[in-house]
C-alpha cells in the first residue's frame, strides 16, 4: 500500500479537528469552513471511514434528498491527546486501593489547590474584565491539552467549552475530578461570576461546557 502524502494527512486531520471542535456536520459546512471544495472533503470522509475515525447518518428534513452528516467515531479520540490514559488508570485504581476513598478525596483537593495557584498566577485580578480572565482560564486551560475556547452569547452569558478532555479516563474512574474541577472555575474567576457545567462529556456529551453569567459582587455568594 502507498504511503499517504503529508498534505493528504494534515488535510484529514483538518477533518477531524473540526468535527471534534464543531460537532457533526455536513461536507458542505466543511467544505466552506476549511476552504476546500466538496469533492475533497467527500474524499477524505470516505479515507476516515475507511480506518474507523469517523461515521454518518442520513437524516431527511423535508423534500429532497436526505443530509448526510459526519461525525466522529470512538476510535477518533486515539488522535487527540490522552495524557497517557492507560497508565493514569492503573495508577489511580492502586491509589484507591490503597488510600481508601478519603484519602483519594485528599489527593484530589491537593491537586485542585496546586491548580488554583498555577490559574491565579497566569489570570489577570478579579477586577479585570470578565472576558480577560476567560480568555487566559482558556488558554491554561489549552495548554493542559483541553482544547478550551469561549464565546460569548446574545443573552449577556459566556460559555467556557473543552472540546477535549485528556484526562476522561482517570475521570470516569475517579469522578470527583469533574467535582472540584467546577469548584475551581468558581474560585479563579472571581465572586462576581456564576459558573454552571451545561455539557458534560461523561453523561454523554460530545463536550464539556460551563456558562459563566455577571453577577454583582453585592449579591455574589462565596466561591466554591
Amino acid at each position: 500500500m502507498a504511503m499517504e502524502s503529508e498534505p493528504r494527512r494534515r488535510a484529514r486531520d483538518r477533518v477531524l479537528l473540526q468535527l471534534k471542535t464543531k460537532g457533526e456536520q455536513g461536507a458542505a459546512r466543511l467544505a466552506r469552513t476549511l476552504r476546500i471544495t466538496p469533492m475533497a472533503v467527500r474524499q477524505h470522509l470516505a479515507a476516515l471511514e475507511s480506518e474507523g475515525l469517523v461515521s454518518h447518518s442520513d437524516r431527511r428534513g423535508g423534500v429532497g434528498r436526505p443530509a448526510r452528516i459526519w461525525s466522529l467515531t470512538p476510535k477518533a479520540s486515539s488522535h487527540f491527546p490522552d495524557s497517557h490514559a492507560e497508565l493514569t488508570v492503573d495508577l489511580l485504581e492502586v491509589m484507591r486501593d490503597t488510600l481508601g476513598d478519603d484519602g483519594m478525596d485528599r489527593l484530589i483537593r491537593e491537586r485542585s489547590k496546586r491548580q488554583l495557584e498555577n490559574y491565579r498566577a497566569r489570570l489577570p485580578g478579579v477586577d479585570a474584565p470578565i472576558p480577560q480572565r476567560l480568555e487566559a482560564l482558556a488558554r491554561a486551560r489549552r495548554d493542559e491539552g483541553y482544547m478550551a475556547e469561549w464565546v460569548e452569547a446574545n443573552d449577556g452569558t459566556w460559555l467556557l467549552i473543552e472540546n477535549h478532555c485528556p484526562i476522561c479516563a482517570a475521570a470516569e474512574i475517579c469522578q470527583g475530578l469533574c467535582r472540584d474541577e467546577l469548584g475551581l472555575f468558581r474560585s479563579v474567576l472571581g465572586d462576581d461570576v456564576s459558573v454552571e457545567r451545561t455539557e458534560h462529556l461523561l453523561s454523554g456529551a460530545r463536550r464539556c461546557a460551563y456558562r459563566i453569567t455577571p453577577m454583582p459582587r453585592s449579591h455574589a455568594g462565596p466561591a466554591v
